[in-house]
């Protein structure tokens, strides 16, 4: 409200909440590091997990900070951008969620120290920018570069992936698997995990029991009852049509005023599917699969001849065949040739009662394959799920990037110990920021040593006096308790996982500092465009994948 000769002007409604200056400061502060300690816990291979529960009383029990953040109920918008930092470091590389929220809550307590000092949060942002860049560089000359065939290192980085994801049990066969499945669907450099890689829940059994399909299994039954339920040597024909009578694209009527003409039309229905039918005979076709439907003449003289067919696939199902198969897909039935089939050792129908999947397996050099877990409970098979998902994305950022770093700490703690030593070349309150943000990724290796049971004064004493002495690669093992060269461990982490949850942390919260006023903006529908909004993305719904050429 302004003044205008003793006239009262009304701005802002006074009705809309607003909070402004240091008040909007420490609230928006103070709702980020509560979600960033809601997940500190989980942190590391011995973090603790969360339950969580929705309002129909299905529960989530992981320690993966993604799958948390994701699904709690959060109103506050600082912490909302605390959930979107998990987001991006999830979409970018995959794995170090809980890693880039936990900084940003160390930075943010830094932060909020230096505000009490009358530090402007402009010169804490310069600073924490300053310090963000020096830290990549700082990371990058500390890491090792690796080759695609170094199998036994990659091994290891999926490992630690999977690590304290209650997937312990059967931690060497997962990781062993998750490297078979990456250097399945490799094309040189070119690994696209969401779309050559589904995993199946299969409840029953255990953990141990999971495996890699060579192939694909959809969520599909046979067409007709009198086809064969299993095939092997399958010569497979895919299709992106229906086996049919095609409907024309116009409207038309053919006028019938004879019995004479309407068998004659039906004989030429019958002639029109048969030749179809005819034509995947010929081809040596003894499996077929369709995206539209087949209808009845089909079904039969298709199961006649002992041919499995699958009609109604989803598109999406469909290019994972062609890419597994080694198939081509093709418009039409007729003009499907042996050089069109695609090879699988054995097709099959399996379920119980009218559950019915189908599989395809055996392939020769499937492009898309399939993960198959186990477990006696849904909730156990979701972590596994989320721990395999972590490790195919570590071990495909490894392949691409070809660097990677000795994990348990070492590489905050050498970060932190190199940036305070950065700090003081530079002149001007950015030096006490730099500072700050070294004392903040310190946090990293303290949260391990809390989540270990292990006294983090001490534990980060003789990390500091290692890394002095020169032992870059010093860490802690949290299995074991003991401070030593992370080396002689299977602790190795991707380093562009390390650089991104640095710049995830420090932009989030360089815009949380920047705020100092907090009020209700007006409602404007559906239709408010903001500038965040992309064409791929809107509030964070991603628009449909349409595809791309075979």
């Amino acid at each position: 409200m302004a003044g205008l000769g003793g006239q009262p002007i009304i701005i802002i409604d006074p009705e809309k909440s607003r909070t402004t200056g240091r008040d909007a400061q420490s609230a928006n502060i103070m709702a980020a590091r509560t979600i960033a300690n809601a997940v500190k816990t989980t942190l590391g291979p011995k973090g603790m997990d969360k339950m969580l529960v929705n309002a129909v009383g299905d529960i989530t029990v992981t320690n993966d900070g993604a799958a948390i953040l994701q699904d709690i109920d959060i109103q506050h918008p600082a912490a909302m951008m605390m959930v979107e930092i998990s987001k991006t470091q999830e979409k970018e590389v995959g794995d170090g969620t809980t890693s880039a929220v936990v900084l940003a809550g160390e930075l943010l307590g830094q932060a909020e120290k230096l505000i009490e000092l009358d530090v402007h949060p402009t010169v804490i942002i310069k600073g924490f920018r300053l310090a963000a860049e020096k830290a990549q560089e700082i990371l990058e000359s500390n890491s090792v570069e690796i080759t695609a065939e170094d199998t036994e290192t990659i091994r290891k980085v999926a490992l630690t992936a999977l690590s304290g994801k209650g997937s312990e049990m059967a931690l060497d066969d997962l990781a062993d698997l998750t490297i078979n499945a990456i250097q399945s669907i490799a094309d040189n450099k070119e690994i696209d995990i969401q779309h050559n890689i589904q995993i199946i829940h299969q409840r029953g059994g255990s953990i141990k029991d999971t495996h890699l399909l060579k192939g694909m299994v959809i969520d599909k039954a046979r067409a007709h009852k009198n086809m064969p339920k299993s095939i092997k040597n399958a010569k497979i024909a895919i299709l992106d049509v229906g086996v049919e009578v095609q409907k024309t694209t116009m409207n038309a009527k053919i006028k019938i005023s004879t019995p004479d003409e309407l068998d004659e039309a039906y004989s030429d229905e019958y002639q029109t599917v048969k030749e179809q039918v005819d034509s995947l005979i010929a081809s040596g076709a003894n499996v077929v699969v369709t995206e539209k439907g087949i209808d009845d003449i089909s079904l039969h003289y298709l199961a006649k001849n002992n041919i499995l067919a699958i009609r109604r696939v989803k598109e999406d199902d469909l290019k994972k065949i062609v890419r597994a198969t080694s198939a081509s897909i093709r418009s039409n039935a007729m003009d499907v040739s042996p050089e069109d089939l695609g090879n699988a050792e054995l097709v099959e129908e399996r379920g119980i009662g009218n559950y019915k999947m189908i599989y395809f397996e055996g392939c020769d050099n499937p492009k898309a394959v399939t993960i198959l877990v186990h477990s006696g409970a849904d909730f156990i098979t979701d972590e596994v799920d989320r721990a395999l998902d972590d490790a195919l994305n570590v071990v495909k950022v490894v392949l691409n990037e070809d660097k990677i770093m000795f994990g348990g700490g070492a590489p905050e703690i050498e970060v932190a110990l190199q940036l305070k030593e950065y700090a003081s070349s530079l002149g001007g309150r950015e030096q006490l920021a730099v500072v700050a943000f070294a004392d903040a990724m310190e946090g990293l290796p303290r949260s391990l040593a809390e989540n270990s049971g292990l006294d983090p004064v001490d534990i980060l004493v003789k990390l500091r006096a290692e890394h002095k002495n020169g032992n870059n690669t010093v860490g802690l093992n949290v299995l074991t308790g003991e401070v030593m060269d992370m080396k002689d461990t299977s602790v190795i982490e991707p380093l562009k996982v390390k650089i991104q949850s640095i710049k995830s942390a420090t932009d989030a919260v360089a815009m949380i500092l920047r705020v100092d006023d907090v009020f209700a903006s007006k409602y404007t529908g559906l239709m408010d465009v903001k500038p965040e909004h992309r064409m791929d993305s809107y509030d964070g719904i991603e628009a449909p994948d349409i595809g791309d050429d075979y």
